[in-house]
């Protein structure tokens, strides 16, 4: 599929898909979650773009929706579905669903749907899916201790591009090498010529750098899958209570994911916890130390009476001796036992065995009070226990990179299955909650038996059912207040859910295949000379086109005088019927625009059985070849069968003269 040729897909946006592993595919597929992870593209963008991937592929020119009020049947249509879904993506990816003309978008989605219909929406499933979203590819990991090294400038834009995540530096030679290395942890010189150099500091030559990027910036696997953690583990979850084949071994997702931080550290490795407590707490150890070994020597010194002959003190005094001079010939060993204690301390605390020698360096051996540790060496133990750290850290980000690489992509499977399983869910969902069926395709108009809307502003299960059905075109009379717009929002409902290639709220449902659903809402008054024009223009290109629609109207005569009005009405009925056209024409014209028209038109009435308490009782669903009675007849009768006299009973022949 050329990805220009999809509608809303520029050359900018193009651009942005190509970065995509298979972009072609991921239109083919219609898949959101695949199209929303190019560089820029949202998913909402992502599902606008599929649904013109979808309509292209199907030859669909998007215009079964012809009028506002159909465009808002769907939108309620589509939300009553996303309503049952869980995550943000399968939201998004009932997007892609929309009433079409088209025999073969139909026909997919219908497959999809019947297959989405029989899985189980279990409550584990519905609980694990609220953790899932669909992964991020984090672009914000900077590596600021490692860098790369070239004497090309073509390597170098490479490089950049390849790996950004690490510093790119041109160097020209070994000296510049060493250079990096002072500011550096780690240097790799991407040029077979540095082979062989001999540079002070971790330098590493590796020319096939750029080929495993794995090795050189683990970081970029780490970050992805502790970006994505909740998620993969959410998902993982998913498979399991749904009972899914998965395209890994969870388990060992969970137990590599166990060895990560949320920041992207290794976790759980105790040598390296070691190494980094030490470094943490290094110099408050060092304080703690030299505690130790003052407050023993403090002790010492208190215990102790010190008794100087006067020719000795003014030897020392004359040898320039100071209070050094003292601990070593009086409280020599006492100040031995002392910065043992130091040492000890140090090590102990820290847990620094394998690096007792070096640590005790911080401590002399020479006499002082107070004791004091030895920066220097002090300084050289913090320089070994960070290099120790820093190359066991990345000793295990490579091992655990390597390892997460291999679970990339199927990782990307687990969770694109999780997702899709919502939508899947969520078509579920909406067909058990409405007592839906899958509608059928084929002859004329269409045909609903017990059909109930779940768009009325009353409990699903308190909704009446309705029985209706035309083939051709007719007019719904009825009672005010009786449900003929109910009616005729049922019938619209049902259209667009079918064409959508979902299931629709009834027993069963009959539909012709229509390539487009005109539905006039009902006019606020009525209308303007230059109103009533355009209101009558877009009636004629409905009844004179030669597309099979669906036309749906309610109260079409608000729209201007009442005798005008049925003349009109009965002209358009006549031309729809004519075109071979589906139309139902709510209206309390009946008995006039029967009268006016020329040919036979069918006049069906939601029937008022009576008033019960001054509240109207209805029979729902239209009763076939019967104009219904108006409220006022039904108190005119009421009023006939409770008085006297003859006034109410003539009132009432009128009625029977206007049938």
């Amino acid at each position: 599929m050329e990805l220009e040729a999809v509608p809303g897909v520029g050359a900018k946006t193009a651009d942005r898909l190509r970065q995509l592993d298979d972009p072609e595919a991921a239109l083919e597929r219609g898949d959101v979650a695949a199209i929303a992870r190019a560089p820029g593209i949202s998913e909402g963008r992502a599902a606008r773009i599929a649904r013109g991937a979808i309509r292209a592929r199907h030859g669909d020119d998007g215009d079964f929706l012809a009028t506002d009020r159909a465009r808002e049947l769907y939108r309620d249509a589509l939300e009553l579905v996303q309503g049952r879904a869980v995550t943000a993506y399968a939201a998004r990816r009932l997007e892609t669903l929309y009433p079409s003309g088209s025999r073969s978008r139909i026909e997919e989605v219908r497959e999809f749907a019947a297959g989405a219909m029989e899985r189980d929406p279990d409550p584990d499933v519905l609980d694990a899916l609220d953790g899932v979203e669909p992964l991020d590819a984090p672009g914000d990991v900077r590596v600021r201790d490692r860098c790369l090294a070239t004497t090309d400038a073509e390597t170098y834009a490479e490089a950049t591009d390849a790996m950004p995540e690490l510093s790119v530096e041109l160097v020209d030679d070994a000296r510049d090498l060493a250079e990096l290395a002072r500011g550096y942890a780690t240097v790799v010189a991407l040029d077979e010529a540095f082979a062989g150099v001999d540079v002070e500091g971790d330098v590493r030559v590796d020319p096939g750098a750029l080929d495993d990027p794995v090795s050189v910036v683990p970081e970029r696997v780490l970050a992805f899958f502790a970006r994505n953690r909740d998620s993969l583990r959410a998902a993982a979850r998913v498979h399991r209570a749904a009972d899914l084949d998965a395209p890994l071994d969870a388990e060992e997702l969970d137990q590599a994911l166990e060895r990560l931080d949320a920041d992207g550290t290794v976790a759980g490795d105790e040598e390296l916890d070691r190494l980094s407590t030490a470094v943490d707490d290094l110099d408050a150890a060092v304080s703690v130390a030299e505690s130790v070994a003052n407050d023993r020597l403090r002790e010492a010194i208190e215990q102790r009476d010190v008794t100087i002959e006067g020719a000795d003190l003014l030897s020392l005094v004359e040898q320039g001796a100071g209070v050094d001079s003292l601990l070593d010939r009086e409280l020599a060993d006492e100040y031995a036992e002392a910065v043992d204690a130091a040492r000890d301390h140090l090590v102990d605390a820290l847990d620094l065995s394998d690096h007792a020698d070096l640590a005790r360096e911080a401590f002399d051996d020479r006499p002082t009070f107070p004791v004091e540790s030895n920066d220097r060496a002090v300084s050289r133990l913090r320089e070994e226990l960070t290099a120790e750290r820093d190359r066991r850290a990345a000793r295990l980000k490579r091992d655990l990179a390597e390892t997460l690489a291999e679970m990339r992509d199927p990782a990307a499977d687990l969770v694109d299955a999780a997702l899709e399983l919502d939508v899947e869910l969520a078509v579920a969902r909406f067909a058990r909650e409405f007592d839906c069926t899958m509608p059928e395709f084929g002859g004329r108009g269409f045909a609903i038996e017990a059909g109930r809307s779940p768009l009325l502003d009353v409990p699903f299960e308190d909704v009446e059912p309705v029985d209706y059905g035309v083939e051709g075109v007719a007019v719904l009379s009825g009672v005010n207040s009786g449900g003929k717009t109910s009616t005729l929002d049922l019938v619209g409902l049902v259209a667009v859910l079918a064409h959508m290639g979902l299931p629709v709220p009834a027993e069963s449902a009959r539909v012709e295949r229509f390539e487009a659903l005109h539905y006039q809402a009902k006019t606020q008054g009525t209308l303007d000379a230059g109103a009533f024009e355009a209101t009558l223009r877009e009636f004629g290109d409905v009844a004179t086109g030669d597309r099979t629609r669906l036309v749906l109207v309610d109260e079409l005569e608000s729209i201007t005088e009442p005798g005008a009005s049925a003349l009109i009405i009965a002209g358009i009925l006549e031309a729809l019927a004519a075109s071979e056209s589906t139309a139902v024409f709510v209206s309390h014209l009946a008995g006039e625009i029967r009268a006016a028209a020329d040919i036979d038109v069918t006049v069906d009435g939601i029937e008022a059985v009576g008033l019960v308490d001054g509240d109207l009782e209805v029979n729902r669903s239209p009763r076939k070849d019967h104009l219904a009675r108006s409220t006022p007849e039904l108190i005119v009768e009421k009023l006939a069968g409770q008085a006297d006299g003859e006034f109410y009973p003539r009132l009432l022949e009128k009625f029977d003269d206007v049938e």
